[in-house]
């Protein structure tokens, strides 16, 4: 939803984001209690008057309850593989499902007040405010969904009250606006404390985990991701040459400056999918799926490469062009990693790296994992 009037209300930060509608889509006791009463409710209707209005609606609520049980159990069971853009998309479901049922119970109400049916208005009636009231738990998550929904879903019974010429119905009408209003409000209230308190959470939880020079993830974060990787992935430890005179010379500002341009350019060699993270001092780290046998070894020996080559090349400090060099370790893993095997895994792309420092830098070693021996790459 990058794009369009409903862009407003999507949260900028993805992770939020995120864990936003993961929330939306616990609600499967809830939509499944809420399913049993409104089919009971419309099919009891339908059977008792035989109205094809009754059994059209009935359907309808049928369909949509349907639709959202298959949509809550499909979400659990791909969140984990789902892009930011498809999360943004699952909002969307939830949504247009949400206020598909919320008309269906409308249009029960509506139906009910045509024809004259008072148990059957209190019937409906009284599945939309149960209706309401589940939506409205939903408020602090994500308070645009609700108020659509309870909008549509309150529409119907309005304009069916405005019809009628009793006047307690057209006063019942217009305290239904109020009521929404009042929904409107509890909402942006609960919302704003609760978004609050979630951005609080996700930035203690960024600090802990990314370094606060660079914004790249620290050690931490990169073990955890190396902890989780599957398949082969390209491991390779990059260390800065010449960077302490650089730093001595121009001053810990400049220092600074450099150590962000260096992350930067890392960054982009390692790409989307990869990662890049700063383990402390003048140390970096890159870790990056790659293919299995003989064409993964090239993918990491060109990552590491092109990570030597780009910091090979002159950065600007204040106007002052600077040029240091780069040496790194690198090594191709493809076993699941335990405590025991990536504290190995870890020491032997290390010694590669110290390696390449002794051979004079500005190249790459590998680390051989069988045996722990060391290789020159270039």
């Amino acid at each position: 939803m990058g794009h369009g009037l409903l862009s407003r209300f999507i949260h900028p930060n993805p992770a939020i984001r995120r864990e936003l509608v993961d929330l939306l889509y616990t609600s499967l006791p809830q939509v499944m209690s809420i399913n049993a009463a409104a089919i009971t409710g419309s099919v009891t209707l339908a059977v008792l008057h035989g109205d094809p209005g009754y059994i059209a609606i009935s359907f309808a609520i049928i369909v949509n309850a349907i639709g959202r049980v298959v949509s809550l159990l499909r979400y659990k069971q791909y969140a984990g593989r789902l892009s930011d853009r498809d999360v943004i998309l699952w909002e969307k479901v939830y949504a247009a499902g949400a206020a598909a049922f919320g008309l269906a119970l409308g249009a029960l109400t509506f139906r009910a007040f045509q024809l004259n049916d008072a148990p059957g208005a209190w019937i409906a009636f009284g599945l939309s405010m149960s209706y309401c009231v589940g939506m409205v738990s939903r408020a602090a998550i994500r308070p645009w969904v609700v108020l659509t929904t309870t909008a549509v879903l309150l529409a119907p019974t309005l304009v069916a009250g405005l019809m009628r010429p009793e006047l307690p119905y057209q006063l019942g009408a217009v305290l239904l606006v109020l009521f929404w209003f009042s929904i409107r409000e509890a909402s942006r209230h609960l919302s704003t404390a609760f978004i609050e308190r979630l951005e609080a959470k996700h930035a203690l939880a960024r600090q802990a985990n990314h370094d606060f020079l660079t914004d790249l993830p620290n050690r931490a974060a990169f073990l955890a991701a190396l902890e989780r990787t599957t398949g082969t992935v390209a491991i390779v430890a990059i260390d800065l040459d010449g960077f302490k005179p650089v730093n001595d010379r121009h001053g810990h500002h400049a220092g600074d400056d450099l150590l962000r341009q260096v992350a930067a350019r890392l960054s982009s060699c390692v790409g989307r999918g990869g990662l890049a993270a700063r383990f402390g001092g003048d140390e970096f780290m890159l870790l990056k799926p790659v293919a299995s046998g003989a064409d993964g070894r090239d993918e990491a020996l060109a990552l590491a490469r092109e990570a030597v080559r780009s910091l090979s090349m002159p950065f600007l400090l204040s106007d002052i062009p600077v040029v240091i060099g780069a040496s790194a370790g690198l090594l191709v893993n493809d076993r699941p990693l335990t405590d025991e095997s990536m504290d190995e895994v870890l020491r032997q792309v290390d010694s590669a790296l110290y390696a390449a420092k002794r051979a004079g830098g500005g190249c790459c070693t590998w680390a051989e994992a069988a045996d722990g021996g060391l290789r020159q790459a270039g």
